[in-house]
């Protein structure tokens, strides 16, 4: 069983994220959405949200792959290592994810050379998604319809009324 894994902290989750995730499951039998806890980006939605969020959001995906929302704490490579990862999926939308992501994969091969790491370009229409981008639109009333799922925009919004 091929089995991926895409990591990510998703605050939210963007039609960009889901792109990846789309293209992901044609190329294994499972995928792993790993959701980083990450207190140190502060996110906006809790993990139990953004787990939830992500379930709902990739459902209808299930008939390609099996897919499983998983959240984690831990380094990158030991949690690819418990799901049984055999490739670490990551999305690039601009010269500079590439140069950020070209010095994880260095030393993630480090850690594990048994775990490829598999690099899907972002679709156009995506590239210049960013949930920190789509978070700050949202605050300021802008329309974020283009950059997110019409229910995740709707939590969105709310949570950002609430803070």
């Amino acid at each position: 069983m091929r089995i991926g894994l895409y990591p990510g902290t998703f605050d939210p989750v963007t039609n960009g994220h889901l792109d990846i995730i789309g293209r992901a499951v044609k190329l294994v039998d499972k995928l792993v959405i790993g959701v980083a806890v990450n207190i140190g980006k502060g996110p906006l939605f809790s993990l139990e949200e953004r787990v939830a969020i992500l379930e709902q959001e990739t459902a209808h995906l299930s008939k390609l792959a099996e897919i499983e929302v998983r959240p984690f704490d831990s380094l990158l490579m030991h949690f690819a290592r418990d799901v049984g990862a055999q490739m670490i999926v990551r999305g690039l939308r601009a010269v500079a994810d590439f140069e950020y992501e070209f010095q994880m994969t260095a030393m993630n091969q480090q850690l594990d050379r048994e775990i490829e790491t598999v690099f899907l370009m972002a679709d156009p229409r995506h590239q210049a998604i960013a949930s920190r981008l789509v978070k700050e639109i949202a605050a300021l009333g802008g329309d974020i319809s283009k950059f997110v799922p019409a229910g995740v925009g709707e939590q969105l919004v709310a949570k950002l009324r609430k803070t």
